[in-house]
Formats: C-alpha cells, structure tokens, sequence
C-alpha cells in the first residue's frame, strides 16, 4: 500500500520515458526508505504515542530501543497504513500517505541519494571500479552500524557509516563523491 502509494503520485511527474523505470524504482525507493518510514513516524509522534500505549510492565530501556528502532518505526507505519486501508480503503488512504510522504517524495525527487551508481559511473570512465568491505559492525543486533570502506585499485578512497550495509555503502560513496579525489 505505501510503496502503491508513492507510486501513483511520482509516475505522473516522471516522465517514464526519460526517466526509465530503473530511475523511477529508485526514487520510489528511497521515498519509501526505512529512513524514510523512520522520518514520517518521527513527524506523526508515533514513538511518543507508542510510549504512552505500552504496558506499563515494560522496562524502560527496552521500550526505549523499540521506539527508537528504524525498522520498528517503519513495520508500525506500515502496519498502520494497513489498518487504515482496511477501515477507510484506498483511495482515502493513499491520500494520506502520499501527504505523509511528501516530503520524502519530494527529497527523493530533488536529490536523488544512488551515490553508489553515480561513483560507479564516474569511474568506469576510467576502467575502474569500487569495491565495498564492511570494516566494522557496532551495536545490538537490532540497532547494529555497519562501517564501509570503499576501494579503488585496492586503495581505500572513503569510508561511510550507516543502520543497513546498503546504506553505509551509499554513505561511504557519497563521502567519495563529496571528496573530490576522483575527478579527472
């Protein structure tokens, strides 16, 4: 229902043409983003009204890491837009979340974060490739950073942190982007 959400207010804007639907699946993606979900719940005050409905049986700090946990703010969000697609149907729902959303679809259309293909793209203009090594992993499982190396010619270029391995990837491209270093 989200991601059918997102979709049916991005595709009139793309043109599906010049877009292609690679470029379109990756906008929508990033719009739809566990960061994203985690953003979207943050603005609805969902962690505080999870607080507030939780037994009051529950340890504080593992209440704390629930309510402040990326993938459990998102699977709520979802869950909740479930619900509310079931109580009010589509068209209704779908409103709300395209408006929910909104800013990240519009994030996601101005800045588009594939850092990975775009450091891809800019070096295989010169034979070259990146290759990604998870160089440390910190945290609770379920609240694990993953730190990333990116290499080139077996030379470290830059390093990015983030929730997910896909994520520190990205971040460890875009810091290889932003250096400069590579231009040619």
């Amino acid at each position: 229902m989200l991601g059918l959400s997102v979709t049916t207010r991005l595709f009139p804007l793309l043109d599906a043409e010049s877009y292609g639907a690679g470029r379109l699946t990756k906008i929508r993606a990033q719009a739809v983003s566990g960061r994203s979900c985690r953003e979207v719940a943050d603005r609805l005050g969902l962690p505080e009204r999870l607080r507030v409905a939780a037994p009051r049986d529950v340890a504080q700090p593992a209440l704390e890491a629930l309510v402040s946990t990326e993938r459990v703010l998102a699977s709520v969000i979802e869950a909740v837009i479930g619900a509310c697609y079931l109580a009010y149907g589509f068209e209704p729902t779908a409103e709300a979340v395209r408006e929910a959303f909104a800013p990240e679809i519009e994030s996601a259309l101005e800045r588009p974060a594939d850092f990975k293909s775009a450091l891809q793209e800019r070096l295989a203009r010169h034979g070259e490739a990146v290759v990604y090594e998870v160089t440390a992993e910190t945290g609770p499982p379920h609240e694990r950073t993953f730190e990333v190396a990116a290499t080139v010619a077996d030379a470290p270029i830059a390093r990015g942190s983030g929730r997910s391995k896909k994520e520190a990837e990205q971040a460890a491209a875009a810091a290889a982007l932003e250096s400069g270093a590579l231009e040619a």
